[in-house]
């Protein structure tokens, strides 16, 4: 994990800013004990998450690579008796 660019996008940070944010405003008012402001914080973080996909979509996440097949051994095979090299 630590060779790839997991998430250095602005796609990804912005998407997670958001999120947090939305995060934060629904703790503070579920301790002020107030619903409204509670599913209001819970929008922001949907919010958060659609911003991302569309940014994403725009070209500012991270490109789609095909996934590599790990790489395998070449297979000994017996060479024919008497064949010298």
């Amino acid at each position: 994990m630590a060779g790839s660019s997991h998430g250095h996008t602005p796609a990804a940070w912005t998407g997670v800013t958001i999120t947090f944010i939305g995060f934060c405003v629904s703790g503070a008012f579920m301790v002020m004990a107030q619903p409204v402001g509670f599913w209001a914080g819970m929008v922001i973080v949907v919010l958060g998450g659609v911003v991302g996909m569309i940014m994403r979509a725009m070209g500012l996440g991270q490109p789609k690579q095909e996934r590599a097949l790990p790489h395998q051994a070449p297979v000994a095979t017996p060479e024919p008796a008497g064949a010298k090299g």
